[in-house]
């Protein structure tokens, strides 16, 4: 675990050197990202806090994810990961939302495979997607998931040139 270490610390330190707070949206993650944030010495500097919306009406009621674009979409979607991370942005009072939804496995959901992934990140100005197919059981699937949505924002945060590719 030391590369979610790594990049939960780089991420850590980005926003500190912005003067920014930090709030996460998860479903297929269910609290990792957050647990691997907390595990970063000074972690309650950035981190307002995390939401775990596991179940799809959650995204719409808790996090503000449009109820027609659940209902139309699905969860597993990237336009849902973005409106997560906006979502969780807003209702905590955070400069930066992160969110995750996808499919673990071991079955597939909504016509997606397992291993098919969403991660955003929302920030002042700019709205970044990662959507991927990860290999794997459902534990090497949510780690991934966890490792990919960290990398996203620190990139979206340190480098933004690095990732046009990934604006939503």
């Amino acid at each position: 675990m030391t590369a979610v270490r790594d990049a939960a610390a780089r991420l850590l330190a980005a926003l500190a050197g912005r003067g920014w707070t930090l709030a996460v949206a998860e479903s297929l993650t269910g609290g990792l990202v957050t647990a691997a944030l907390v595990e970063v010495p000074g972690a309650s500097a950035v981190l307002r806090g995390g939401v775990v919306a596991y179940a799809t009406d959650l995204k719409a009621t808790v996090l503000g994810v449009d109820a027609a674009l659940l209902a139309g979409r699905g969860a597993v979607d990237p336009q849902v990961a973005a409106a997560m991370a906006t979502g969780v942005r807003h209702r905590l009072g955070a400069d930066v939302g992160l969110a995750t939804t996808g499919v673990a496995g071991p079955d597939g959901q909504d016509g997606h495979p397992p291993g098919t992934v969403h991660v955003a990140v929302a920030a002042p100005g700019s709205s970044l997607v990662r959507s991927l197919e990860l290999p794997g059981g459902r534990a090497e699937v949510r780690a991934a998931a966890c490792l990919a949505v960290l990398v996203l924002a620190a990139e979206a945060l340190v480098d933004p040139e690095r990732q046009p590719d990934a604006r939503a």
